[in-house]
């Protein structure tokens, strides 16, 4: 889509949640639009302010490219968090962009070596962090930054700019904090999660919401419900080895809340079918089995809905997962010992490898409960996140 002036020219990828408000403030400006999209919106908004400027206001998952005819200059810009996906590449004096790095594919000049240092990561860590990529050459946009080629300048090496940062933005909100109460604090938290679940419930498409019984996810659900007249579409996979499954627990949640519950069964013949398509559905090596039960949960929910809400970072957020409670035990009894001895202990515990730690939690069953309360949430876990 261009603008109406034909300065900029946008390739999109995702929603802005908040394009109506800032609809709102631009027709206050006297800015006339020609359809209702969001595309529109961010490009009227780029025109005022620059792209810098404008995105900082973007509230969404998004990726997009804007070419700026009058500066030559080429724009790549991902959301904060990195929702979406965004590579870019040289190959040979053609520079490519995209989503999906299949899509990196289907170009002419494409030429797939694998990045043997990329690997390393991989096996490292179990997925390939931005910046990097599985092929030579080829790049991630990071979260919350921008990518500028100079148009023109072939295999010239781009400049990168953050334009939002979650711990500075962290910073900023605790030094800022006047608050008086835990039950203010709690207000506060309740009205962003219900502001935000509210923008994100519209939708010219069916939507739902994977659920799994966990803190993430019925959180998502029962603000979802508390804002919808109408039972909410509710989905989740289940397993029929107990120690993995988590259906019961999404059920009974899908009841409190009345939602319209779907579950499926999964066999291990079916999970197993799953595996030869991993490849092509992930693009890049990614080492959580996650990604097994959540193309499964979504295959299941996109046979009624086109769109689901799942409960991302919930856990990480809320101290959902058995490692954060065992923590606060153990910090209650070492916060009482002085810090030159705590100092010495935490030397003494480095002396022993990782590994030799998880096998003596596993022996005394700590790390085999955490295991599973991990695992039973996976559902909820969605690709690129």
């Amino acid at each position: 889509m261009s603008s109406r002036d034909g300065r900029y020219i946008m390739i999109f990828n995702g929603e802005i949640y908040n394009f109506l408000e800032l609809r709102a403030d631009l027709e206050a400006s006297g800015i006339r639009f020609r359809g209702r999209s969001d595309s529109e919106v961010m490009l009227a908004a780029i025109e005022r302010q620059g792209v810098m400027g404008a995105v900082q206001e973007f509230a969404g998952m998004f990726a997009f490219a804007v070419v700026d005819r009058l500066e030559h200059r080429l724009h790549l810009v991902r959301d904060r968090m990195g929702e979406k996906p965004l590579y870019y590449g040289w190959a040979g004096d053609v520079m490519l962009f995209g989503s999906e790095l299949k899509a990196l594919r289907e170009h002419p000049a494409w030429s797939a070596e694998i990045d043997r240092g990329a690997l390393t990561l991989f096996l490292r860590y179990g997925f390939i962090p931005g910046p990097y990529s599985i092929y030579r050459g080829i790049r991630k946009v990071l979260p919350g930054s921008i990518v500028t080629f100079q148009l023109g300048s072939s295999g010239s090496e781009p400049n990168e700019t953050a334009y939002w940062s979650a711990r500075q933005t962290a910073e900023a909100g605790a030094a800022a904090g006047s608050w008086e109460s835990e039950s203010e604090l709690i207000d506060e938290l309740d009205r962003l999660l219900r502001a935000t679940v509210r923008r994100e419930m519209i939708a010219d498409v069916p939507l739902g919401a994977f659920l799994s019984g966990g803190v993430d996810s019925s959180l998502v659900v029962a603000l979802m419900q508390a804002e919808s007249p109408r039972p909410v579409r509710t989905f989740t996979i289940g397993f029929d080895e107990p120690e993995y499954n988590e259906a019961g627990h999404a059920k009974a949640v899908a009841r409190h809340l009345g939602t319209d519950h779907t579950e499926l069964y999964v066999r291990p013949a079916e999970a197993l079918g799953v595996v030869p398509k991993l490849a092509r559905l992930y693009d890049e090596p990614f080492g959580d089995s996650s990604q097994i039960p959540t193309f499964l949960v979504s295959q299941l929910a996109r046979q009624h809905v086109t769109v689901s809400l799942s409960g991302d970072g919930g856990d990480e957020l809320f101290g959902g997962y058995d490692r954060y409670s065992l923590a606060q035990r153990v910090w209650s009894l070492l916060r009482v010992v002085p810090r030159n001895a705590r100092r010495a202990l935490a030397r003494g515990i480095q002396l022993v490898s990782p590994t030799r730690w998880d096998q003596g939690l596993r022996f005394v069953g700590l790390g085999q409960r955490a295991g599973r309360r991990i695992t039973g949430d996976l559902c909820t876990k969605s690709p690129g996140s």
